[in-house]
């Protein structure tokens, strides 16, 4: 990191906000504990002369923040707070915090947690609502099966004698099926935009990756180039484990903190893959890993997940369609 005029940490909460500032030349922090509002930080932003690096911590209004203020600043991090162990260590308050958030931020101790434009933002929320209708039609599903369980229907075909009973399962059969039309609905969206953007459309040609798997990875990546190498990406997956050493004795390993967003769309397209014809690359790769290496079918699929990941890294870097060949799974 570049040396910055200024160093700014912004403790926001609803009420009051604490402001603490570090120059470049200086150890001792300046903070400040205010009344919440956004127009008075961007004027104090503006009155600060030379580059300013500014962070707040990730929260629910953080990429508000990062929309507001990330033109005022020579540099914005959104840092991640369960990185930001020292400030659960000694007396807590707003002012603190932003104090111990400074110091972070000029020693360069901070993990930035990456926020994109007002584009990607969009599709983040068209994925999070496709996925709260997924969650609950779910939900829906497992209630109504418990309640024709607690009635002693093992099927469809046994008939419900208690009209209380048979009524609640008319309510939860309305209920599904409008939850259905509006996944369906979700869908028929993600498909107009695949037309649209190239991106998703160039996913889509990866085995296994279908339209609703490549609008997902878009929303969450935004920009493959952040990740310098295929270890970063796999761990960013959750596909790969860290190891803890200490004196040269292994303890085990541990997984990273990961988009399960990712994970999910890696894991569905390695399941998808096993399932598909003999001509597929992965679907050889998969059998080879259990013919040749003896690999249990679960480690082959994780394995076979990787696999996947890493080629679409590389579709997402280049922006060049997948071909499903031998050579090209085995690069």
């Amino acid at each position: 990191m570049k040396q910055y005029d200024h160093y700014v940490a912004v403790d926001w909460s609803k009420n009051n906000m604490a402001i603490a500032r570090m120059t470049k030349h200086a150890d001792i922090p300046k903070v400040v504990d205010v009344r919440t509002d956004v127009e008075d930080l961007k004027a104090y932003l503006k009155n600060l002369k030379g580059s300013v690096i500014l962070t707040v911590e990730e929260s629910t209004p953080a990429q508000w923040l990062y929309t507001e203020l990330n033109g005022l600043v020579s540099r914005m991090i959104v840092c991640d707070p369960y990185r930001n162990k020292l400030l659960n260590d000694g007396p807590k308050t707003d002012k603190i915090d932003a104090k111990k958030l400074v110091r972070l931020l000029k020693a360069e101790l901070l993990r930035e947690v990456y926020h994109s434009g007002e584009e990607f933002i969009k599709l983040r929320k068209l994925v999070r609502g496709y996925m709260a209708i997924t969650k609950n039609g779910v939900r829906l599903k497992n209630q109504r099966a418990a309640l024709l369980l607690s009635a002693g229907r093992m099927n469809e075909d046994i008939e419900i004698v208690e009209r209380h009973e048979e009524f609640a399962v008319r309510q939860f059969d309305s209920i599904i099926s409008s939850n259905e039309v509006s996944r369906t609905a979700y869908v028929k969206e993600f498909k107009r935009l695949k037309r649209k953007n190239k991106i998703i459309k160039t996913i889509t040609t990866v085995s296994g990756i279908d339209v609703k798997g490549a609008v997902k990875l878009v929303a969450v990546v935004v920009d493959a180039r952040r990740f310098k190498n295929k270890s970063a990406w796999l761990s960013y997956c959750g596909l790969i484990k860290h190891e803890k050493m200490s004196g040269g004795r292994s303890y085990g390993r541990r997984s990273p903190r990961y988009s399960r967003i990712a994970k999910s769309v890696f894991k569905t397209a390695a399941i998808a893959c096993t399932r598909m014809d003999e001509k597929s690359a992965f679907k050889r790769y998969y059998e080879g890993l259990i013919r040749d290496k003896n690999y249990p079918e679960f480690h082959a699929r994780h394995a076979l997940a990787r696999r996947i990941a890493v080629i679409t890294l590389g579709v997402l870097k280049t922006g060049k369609p997948f071909e499903d060949r031998w050579n090209e799974i085995k690069k």
